[in-house]
């Protein structure tokens, strides 16, 4: 893929003309399928009956390259014509610095060369997160990975922004195959560029690929100081609620929000604040006399040894505690955050806090109190059964840290 896409924007040179609607005239297009070698057919036969293209927008290896050297920056569209962005032409005889470049630009080519109108994913839409989710547990697992576990992890975040409790089985069904369709589709465009291998249905990042990745993620290197901290929601106490994570030691707060919000398993729906004490932290805001928590980092409040609150929906009134247990090395081969422990689920959300939740688990533990079928209703579950406080899933933990 490298080489296609130097050889594509040596062929832009000064200049080519685009068609109205700014795509690669087909005659250009053409010329660039024999010139590239991509697996584009023109006027594809199929039968007996020839399907003429309308435009290069319908050749989508085509379309690959010319959209990923757009979102590289190495071309650009100026009026009806494709130009050279020529401060950057230094990277075309740069090889490791061209692939870097077109690694980082990767994920914002969903809508460019993935398929729109009645085939269209939820993938396309939702591309960056789903992809880095993808590329963070590759990274993680420093293994092969069954290609269909990257299709549940890209279903999961496509869909998470949508409501798709009313949607027919047979919708759900088309939903879920074109997500799977298009998440094999960036696999292999991440395969032309060298950042994946496949082997029996699996995929596994190459050396290349993972040193990408933690430029990408801004992985610490090994040797880098990380944080080891147990978070602990106060005040469950049956079974008790906790994680202990490993994290860069420069984390900032926000960012730390979304490593606890992922941690605990919370929706990220309410409120949140940092008190160290003396100052609460939080998203600014000029009726809160919040200090901004873009600005602090945990380093700046808490040494080994050290504890600060964090507390979540102001109404039901979680606080949490997380105690700075150690400053550790990062490892090679590990992705951060990481949690390596923990016990108990997560309340759900707008339960009524400690107590609330106690009375839940209380209902939901005996099926002929008459308020258990109501609970039941609203956590939208068939058999109390299925309420466990004390699940705990390693994996789906970390899988929720990906997106931190």
């Amino acid at each position: 893929m490298p080489e296609q896409v130097r050889t594509f924007v040596r062929w832009v040179g000064d200049g080519r003309k685009l068609t109205q609607t700014g795509r690669v005239t087909l005659a250009d297009a053409k010329a660039l399928v024999k010139l590239l070698g991509t697996e584009d057919v023109i006027d594809p036969t199929i039968g007996d009956r020839v399907y003429r293209t309308g435009s290069s927008q319908e050749l989508l290896h085509l379309t690959l390259i010319v959209e990923w050297a757009k979102a590289a920056r190495l071309v650009r569209k100026t009026g009806n014509r494709l130009m050279q962005v020529k401060k950057n032409a230094r990277l075309l005889d740069d090889e490791e610095a061209l692939w870097r470049t077109l690694f980082t630009s990767f994920d914002q080519l969903g809508e460019a060369f993935l398929p729109d109108g009645f085939g269209e994913s939820l993938l396309r839409r939702e591309f960056a997160p789903a992809i880095r989710a993808v590329l963070a547990w590759l990274y993680h697992r420093g293994a092969p990975v069954p290609v269909e576990d990257l299709c549940e992890i890209t279903w999961d975040m496509a869909s998470a922004p949508y409501v798709l409790d009313h949607a027919t089985e047979l919708q759900l069904d088309h939903l879920r195959a074109c997500n799977d369709r298009d998440t094999k589709q960036a696999l292999e465009a991440l395969r032309s560029l060298g950042a994946v291998t496949f082997e029996n249905d699996a995929a596994e990042l190459t050396e290349l690929g993972r040193d990408g990745v933690r430029e990408l993620l801004g992985q610490p290197s090994p040797g880098d100081p990380v944080h080891q901290l147990k978070i602990t929601l106060l005040g469950v106490e049956n079974p008790p609620v906790w994680r202990r994570v490993l994290l860069p030691a420069a984390v900032r707060l926000d960012d730390l929000h979304e490593i606890v919000q992922a941690a605990m398993g919370w929706e990220n729906a309410h409120l949140h604040a940092f008190v160290d004490g003396r100052t609460q932290y939080s998203v600014p805001d000029p009726d809160l006399p919040y200090r901004d928590e873009r600005e602090v980092r945990l380093t700046d409040l808490v040494k080994p040894g050290g504890r600060l609150l964090y507390v979540y929906d102001f109404g039901d009134h979680w606080e949490h505690e997380i105690v700075v247990e150690e400053v550790t090395a990062a490892e090679a081969g590990k992705s951060y955050p990481l949690c390596v422990a923990g016990q108990g689920d997560c309340p759900p959300e707008d339960c009524g806090g400690v107590a609330g939740y106690e009375h839940l688990v209380e209902i939901l533990a005996k099926p002929d109190h008459p308020e258990h079928g109501d609970a039941l209703d609203w956590l939208g579950l068939d058999d109390g059964t299925r309420f466990d406080p004390a699940r705990f899933s390693l994996d789906e933990v970390n899988r929720r840290l990906l997106g931190a």
